[in-house]
């Protein structure tokens, strides 16, 4: 455990398991099967490829440069973590499937009941969310970090876009500069990186500097 990192947090932050303690065996990568977007055929509707980052990893596991068993598993971002950034109005319209179709930009999630809508699409959203909060604080303990998922550039703190729903980078320093003491500084390099036959901006990579 970092000894600049304080796990209840400063005065007035609210509880959270993104901040659990990681196993020295495992190296500082973040990933969970739950970030892939599949349902009823429904993501192959947008260019976005969303179950890329399963490839990723299925890629790093068969050239034998990981196993599952060095792989950081992330946890999804509870509401509480989210309120961090987020309003509680935005995060309110995200139960609307209409809302979260447009913000994906795969019309037909606005005739699915929104409970399949979250299960299906934002749930692994919120994932990659927590992923990249627990990247971050990684980064401080072991000195680099990679959440395999993340990088939701389009979204503020009360709209989404772009295939981002949750504002992950925010959120992620956010939580450093909360959490643990001697962040001042934050820098973000967005290479926005996508696939080249895609016509929306949909960042791949994302890099983070701190400051401390």
């Amino acid at each position: 455990m970092s000894k600049k990192e304080d796990l209840r947090g400063k005065k007035g932050s609210h509880q959270t398991e993104l901040y659990a303690e990681v196993p020295s065996t495992c190296l500082p990568i973040v990933y969970s099967p739950e970030y892939n977007i599949t349902f009823m055929g429904l993501e192959k509707l947008h260019p976005f490829d969303a179950g890329k980052w399963g490839k990723v990893i299925r890629f790093l596991k068969e050239e034998q440069f990981i196993t599952d068993e060095v792989i950081v598993l992330a946890r999804e971002a509870s509401e509480a973590d989210l309120l961090v950034v987020h309003t509680a109005r935005y995060l309110n319209r995200l139960k609307w499937s209409l809302v979260v179709a447009t913000i994906t930009e795969i019309p037909p999630l606005l005739f699915l009941p929104n409970f399949l809508v979250q299960r299906k699409v934002l749930k692994p959203l919120r994932t990659q969310t927590g992923g990249t909060i627990m990247a971050g604080k990684l980064a401080m303990d072991r000195g680099w970090a990679i959440n395999v998922g993340g990088g939701f550039h389009h979204c503020s703190s009360d709209k989404g876009g772009g295939f981002c729903a949750y504002a992950d980078i925010t959120l992620a320093i956010k939580f450093l500069f909360e959490r643990v003491e001697g962040v001042a500084r934050a820098t973000i390099i967005d290479l926005d990186a996508h696939q080249v036959s895609s016509p929306f901006p949909t960042s791949l990579c994302q890099s983070m500097e701190l400051t401390l």
